[in-house]
């Protein structure tokens, strides 16, 4: 946990995606408590047309790096620790790969613990 979801303009270099996964897994590292080798991302490229957004909703000036990502989660932390989550990928993806913060759009998606299985057909964060 958690799973990312990573929604991008295609023809990204594998190297840019990497630091995409790279950065949210390090944010939420620093913020979220999550071990370092729990990184499960998958992306989604798409062409112009099919990733339609505002680019100027709520007075944020997006361009054409825009990037969304969807994280679902755990629904066990606090506000502050979510705001924090935000500002910290924005921050790393600023650094590597070079986002501009304005284009990213990120949302959590919030689910009990026991609807995770990592394997085995085991509910792992159920207790025994």
């Amino acid at each position: 946990m958690p799973l990312a979801r990573i929604s991008l303009p295609a023809g990204r270099s594998a190297e840019y995606k990497q630091g995409l996964a790279d950065g949210v897994l390090r944010a939420l590292v620093d913020t979220f408590n999550v071990p370092k080798d729990d990184q499960f991302t998958v992306f989604t490229e798409h062409a112009p047309e099919d990733l339609i957004y505002n680019r100027s909703y709520l007075g944020i000036e997006r361009g054409d790096g825009f990037v969304m990502i969807q994280l679902t989660v755990s629904n066990t932390r606090p506000l502050e620790k979510k705001q924090a989550l935000y500002r910290r990928i924005v921050e790393l993806l600023a650094d590597n790969p070079g986002v501009r913060k304005e284009d990213v759009f990120i949302n959590l998606v919030e689910v009990l613990p026991e609807n995770w299985s990592f394997g085995n057909g085991e509910a792992q964060y159920v207790p025994r």
